[in-house]
């Protein structure tokens, strides 16, 4: 089920929260501005839950829970701290009831501080918060006009531990572990030792786990739960499998609180259809929500899919090799976009040579889908720069790149990646750098301008993208009436003429966002006052 990546939607934020609502906002999902963050890693609104089901703080560094949660988020989105950036989406780490105790998979005792090792889909992480600081984290952010991404997680249950029991042999399978050689190798097994898989091809019918009924009967809530599962088996007619329930849990979080899409966990590591069929029943799920909610509805209201394809690259096209000969096209089956794995080392390239090819590739073989670019995320262990020497750069490449941009919590005031300490991922999970903001406030602001112009123009990320001249180096995008001109690492000192023949023509107006002062254009160029090296141009 796929639907059109193309269409054009207006922000609107209304309903009960509309006296905080900000004005409309251009958006496009192709344009989109997405902060990623590790819920528990960005700031701490109640301290009372820092440790909850008798977690301990004990952990290898940074591999423990550090106190980040739901308020502690929605009094940042309330602060107005992502409106100054330009950010349309933010994608949260799962919130779903993690594993209680912590394992070691050889890199030191840690916890699932990060939402991937699920206990129970349907319950809040009492660390991260309850249900009602989770609604109040979306209504936030939508009365701003910001979208929410949910992760989801379709593969693998948490790591077994004393306190974690493994589920029944009928929903999992402990072995063998992936090869990643060839689909069998990469889809029927478990990614790591002691992450047991879903048996996702299974059309078998299997009953609740023991303990996960256990559970739910000493939270009085087994016998609403049950009802709602026989519910959605009686409608929907699916076989009672491990991945139907699966999808019913994680759609539920999109008819209770009404996220706006899904970030596909480890999508490569589950069969493609079996993504498709998740759209259908989040689809339905939302299209509920919507009918309750009209008030509240974002735009055109569409629910977005993004997969992670681990090493998915924007050259790949729309097929990726899974090895053995066989490939696998996941656009085809309900994802609207995919992460691009890419750029981190595409931008290691020139300006022009990044952009041109980015932008070939999304009117050419991904025309009418989008990929969602990155420079650092929570388990690329080769980011773009890590020691944050390059933090201007970094901007200009990820935020002026054609594609979404996904910002990962912290770039914009050069949160270190590095950390000497920790081992593995864990050195790109650090707690939010908040104490850097005065310090690094050139950066952010840098970052900001960069933002809050892409976010004003969808040309940007999803436009016609032309090389205009060498020195500077300046580029126009255009889509329909959107016209924009940027030029970087101008000259400063002097006044610089930058080129905008062929897109505004003598007399236009233009105002530069990144000084905020305005120009007219003459002889077809644009003569700047030569104080800033990055140029933003639009009428």
């Amino acid at each position: 089920m796929k639907l059109s990546s193309l269409a054009l939607s207006l922000l609107l934020a209304a309903g009960a929260n509309s006296a905080s609502a900000a004005p409309p906002k251009p958006f496009l999902w192709e344009n989109a501005t997405v902060y990623f963050l590790v819920t528990d890693r960005f700031a701490n609104g109640d301290k009372a839950n820092d440790l909850a089901y008798g977690r301990k703080a004990d952990a290898a560094p940074l591999r423990g829970f550090m106190g980040g949660d739901f308020k502690g988020l929605t009094a940042k989105i309330k602060s107005g701290y992502f409106d100054e950036l330009g950010v349309d989406v933010i994608w949260t780490t799962p919130p779903v009831e993690q594993i209680h105790s912590g394992t070691d998979e050889g890199t030191g005792k840690s916890y699932g501080f990060h939402g991937y090792w699920a206990r129970d889909f349907t319950a809040m992480d009492a660390n991260l918060g309850t249900e009602k600081d989770f609604r109040d984290f979306v209504e936030a952010a939508h009365a701003r006009g910001i979208r929410v991404l949910l992760d989801v997680v379709m593969n693998h249950t948490g790591p077994v531990t004393e306190a974690d029991p493994a589920w029944p042999k009928g929903w999992v399978r402990t072995e063998p572990q992936c090869q990643y050689k060839d689909v069998p190798s990469t889809v029927s097994c478990t990614l790591v030792k002691n992450l047991p898989d879903f048996r996702t091809e299974s059309d078998t019918p299997v009953e609740l786990p023991p303990a996960l009924a256990a559970k739910w009967k000493a939270e009085g809530r087994y016998e609403r739960e049950v009802k709602e599962l026989d519910d959605f088996f009686a409608r929907t007619g699916y076989p009672r499998a491990p991945r139907y329930y699966l999808m019913k849990w994680h759609a539920d979080w999109v008819r209770k609180y009404g996220v706006d899409g899904f970030r596909a966990d480890t999508a490569k590591h589950v069969e493609p259809a079996v993504w498709a069929e998740l759209r259908k029943v989040a689809l339905a799920a939302h299209d509920e929500w919507k009918s309750l909610n009209p008030r509240k509805v974002l735009g055109d209201g569409r629910f977005y899919m993004l997969a992670e394809v681990y090493n998915y690259n924007i050259a790949h096209g729309q097929d990726f090799d899974m090895g053995g000969g066989e490939k696998a096209n996941y656009y085809a089956n309900g994802f609207n976009g995919l992460i691009n794995f890419g750029l981190v080392h595409d931008a290691k390239g020139d300006y022009e040579t990044l952009f041109s090819k980015y932008a070939a590739q999304l009117a050419g073989p991904l025309k009418g889908h989008s990929v969602m670019n990155y420079m650092d995320s929570h388990d690329d262990g080769n980011p773009f720069d890590p020691a944050r020497q390059k933090p201007f750069e970094t901007a200009n490449k990820l935020l002026l790149a054609p594609g979404a941009a996904q910002i990962y919590y912290g770039d914009e005031i050069a949160r270190r990646l590095d950390v000497a300490e920790a081992k593995g991922d864990a050195k790109l999970r650090s707690f939010m750098n908040w104490g850097d903001l005065k310090t690094n406030a050139k950066v952010r602001t840098h970052w900001a301008k960069l933002g809050k112009f892409r976010q004003a123009h969808p040309a940007v990320g999803a436009g016609e993208h032309k090389k205009l001249a060498d020195l500077p180096y300046t580029f126009s995008r255009v889509r329909g009436e959107d016209k924009v001109v940027v030029a970087l690492d101008v000259k400063t000192g002097q006044p610089v003429d930058i080129a905008v023949g062929g897109v505004f023509a003598d007399g236009t107006k233009v105002k530069d966002a990144y000084a905020g002062v305005a120009y007219t254009v003459k002889d077809g160029v644009v003569r700047t006052n030569g104080k800033n090296s990055t140029i933003l141009l639009s009428p």
